[in-house]
C-alpha cells in the first residue's frame, strides 16, 4: 500500500487566531497536493510565555480540536494536531496532548506527552517543561486504513524505550512533531529521527516548528519524513513549509523481511 503523507512546518507565536490560519493553509495545501495523512508541529496553536500558558489552554472539545476535526471531515484526511495545551480541569498544570482525528472528523487517538522538556545547557537553552505541565503515560498506536501509527512528541524522541513500545504495538509509522530547539536541533535532530527510524524499521513523520519567537526559544525547523532504511525522502527549507513523500507499506515489509532485526532481538 502506499500513500501520500505531508509534515507542515510553521513558526506559532502567541497569536492563537494567526496560528491557527497558518494550520488550516497549511493543512489545506497538504490535502491539495494529494496527502492523505497530514501533521502539524508541536504546540502549533499557541506559544507564548509559560505564565500564560493555562489561559491558553482549553478542552479537547474546545475550538482548536473543533478546527481540526472540521478540516479533517471536510478534507477526508488523517489529520495529527501536532500537539496543544489541553486544559486540566482545577489544576494549575495542563496536559500537552496530540490529538489525531480520522476521514470523518472523528477522533481515533489522544496521545499525552510522556517525556517533559527540562533542561539547562549552559550555552542557551533553559527550560522547565514539567513546571507548568502534566505527564502523560500511555504509549498510543493508532490504527488507519493506512496502516498502524505511533504517536510520540518531541523530547519523547530521546528515548528509544518507548518507540520500541509503538513497534511492540504495531507501529508502522511514527509521528514526531515537534518544538526543538535550534541548538539541540543542529547537533541532534537529523541522528535521532534516523535512528529511531533505522532501529525500528519504521517511517516517521516530524513535523517541526522554525525560526525565533520571542516569547519562547528558537527552534531549528527541518521537518522530514524518513524512510525504515534511514534515508531522508523530505525534508523542509527554512521557513514556514508544507512537506510531502510517498509511505510504502511494501517498502517497509521488504526491509524488516530482508533484515529481521525486530525478529531477533534478544532480550538479556
Amino acid at each position: 500500500m502506499k500513500f501520500t503523507a505531508a509534515a507542515i512546518q510553521m513558526l506559532a507565536s502567541d497569536d492563537k487566531e494567526a496560528n491557527l490560519r497558518a494550520a488550516e493553509a497549511g493543512v489545506r495545501e497538504a490535502a491539495a497536493r494529494g496527502a492523505k495523512v497530514v501533521a502539524l508541529p508541536e504546540v502549533f496553536n499557541w506559544r507564548g510565555d509559560k505564565a500564560e500558558e493555562k489561559q491558553n489552554a482549553e478542552p479537547l472539545s474546545g475550538r482548536t480540536a473543533g478546527l481540526m476535526a472540521g478540516l479533517a471531515r471536510e478534507l477526508g484526511i488523517y489529520l495529527l494536531a501536532g500537539s496543544f495545551l489541553e486544559d486540566i480541569p482545577e489544576a494549575r498544570k495542563s496536559y500537552n496532548t496530540s490529538l489525531f482525528f480520522g476521514p470523518d472528523g472523528r477522533q481515533i487517538a489522544r496521545y499525552r506527552k510522556i517525556h517533559l522538556f527540562d533542561v539547562a545547557i549552559e550555552r542557551g537553552v533553559m527550560a522547565l517543561e514539567s513546571e507548568t505541565r502534566q505527564h502523560g503515560g500511555e504509549v498510543v498506536v493508532a490504527e488507519t486504513e493506512f496502516g498502524r501509527m505511533g504517536l510520540s512528541i518531541c523530547y519523547d524522541l530521546r528515548f528509544p524505550e518507548l518507540y520500541r513500545a509503538l513497534v511492540d504495538k504495531g507501529a508502522q509509522v511514527i509521528l514526531v512533531p515537534a518544538a526543538f530547539t535550534a541548538l539541540t536541533g543542529e547537533a541532534h535532530w537529523e541522528p535521532l529521527l534516523r535512528a529511531r527510524a533505522i532501529e525500528n524499521q519504521v517511517y516517521i513523520i516530524a513535523p517541526d516548528q522554525i525560526g525565533n519567537n520571542p516569547k519562547s526559544f528558537a527552534t531549528y525547523g527541518n521537518s522530514m519524513i524518513v524512510d525504515p532504511w534511514g534515508r531522508i525522502i523530505a525534508r523542509a527549507p527554512d521557513m514556514p513549509a508544507v512537506i510531502t513523500a510517498e509511505i510504502d507499506l511494501a517498502y517497509l515489509a521488504k526491509v524488516r523481511r530482508e533484515l529481521p532485526a525486530l525478529a531477533h532481538r534478544k532480550l538479556l
